[in-house]
């Protein structure tokens, strides 16, 4: 609604034109409100996935041991050749797990910073986590097992979120639930809008988002403004599970890249920031360490006229 109070009050450029009565911004509000109702039917371990690894509980535990198990092997080895060795011998051996040693803690901090969930991973960084598993293997059971099994390297690859290409198919499923839901909904002839309005907020101005794969000229301005709206807020928000919230100059530089991209509507962004309303948002529901200057020449794709 922010935004939307911007774009109507903007009196220049191509949104000009834009303004709302009172019935407009009435519906508009109730499709804020009910834009994510498919989510009802998603699942819990889905919408709470705060690790790659997370299923019941965070496998990351079990990877931990492990590591430890090998490191335990590795010196047991030593401590075993200690008898029959000179001590020229000795010195290498014991050069050699401390090698040993030290890249098993390499690794292992490696996959528990792969374990969090990004905005990217890098494709060497997802090749390494291949090295990593076959780098080693341990004893289980009277089983020699690698240190990542293959569906812990699939998650652990995942280069954006923690969730997996199955997993993000379901979640995303919730705006076809959504749209359904709505479409079903009697609403009166003055809400009429709502649904479309409440099931465009992941669509792309190029047509590559989803559920209907729309463009920009197949959206109204209010459904395209939910998409900016639902963006920020997203990435602003410090009660996900699987992500810490992000400051405002951060925020606006991806945003900006999805202007570039043709993700969001570039003029509605433009009024956004001229507007500033990510500070009157901010003074409102963020955190105060997330505020932080904002350089508009910084912004990419952005130039203030």
């Amino acid at each position: 609604m922010m935004i939307a109070e911007a774009v109507h009050r903007h009196n220049e450029g191509p949104m000009a034109s834009f303004v709302m009565t009172d019935a407009d911004r009435h519906e508009l509000n109730l499709a804020g409100w009910i834009h994510d109702c498919g989510k009802v039917a998603t699942p819990e371990y889905i919408m709470d996935k705060a690790k790659k690894l997370e299923t019941v509980f965070d496998r990351i535990k079990l990877v931990q041991c492990r590591f430890e198990l090998a490191k335990r092997e590795a010196e047991l080895e030593y401590y075993k050749a200690l008898a029959s060795k000179d001590t020229k011998s000795k010195k290498v051996a014991k050069a050699e797990l401390q090698g040993v040693l030290s890249r098993l803690d390499h690794d292992l901090a490696f996959v528990i910073k792969a374990n969090t969930g990004g905005e990217f991973m890098s494709p060497d960084d997802q090749a390494y986590l291949d090295t990593v598993a076959q780098s080693c293997h341990v004893t289980l059971a009277d089983k020699k097992v690698p240190l990542l099994s293959e569906d812990e390297v699939y998650n652990l690859r995942t280069a954006r979120g923690t969730l997996n290409p199955e997993e993000r198919t379901i979640i995303n499923r919730h705006m076809d639930i959504t749209v359904e839901m709505l479409d079903t909904l009697p609403f009166p002839k003055h809400l009429k809008r709502v649904p479309e309005f409440a099931g465009g907020h992941h669509e792309k101005m190029d047509g590559t988002g989803y559920p209907k794969k729309l463009r920009r000229e197949q959206m109204s301005i209010p459904a395209r403004i939910m998409a900016i709206a639902d963006i920020f807020e997203a990435l602003t928000a410090s009660d996900r599970p699987y992500k810490d919230a992000k400051k405002i100059s951060e925020c606006l530089r991806i945003m900006g890249f999805m202007k570039l991209d043709n993700h969001i509507d570039p003029d509605l962004f433009d009024v956004f920031v001229k507007e500033k309303v990510y500070e009157q948002y901010a003074t409102r529901f963020l955190k105060p360490e997330q505020s932080d200057e904002i350089d508009l020449s910084k912004i990419p794709g952005f130039m203030m006229q």
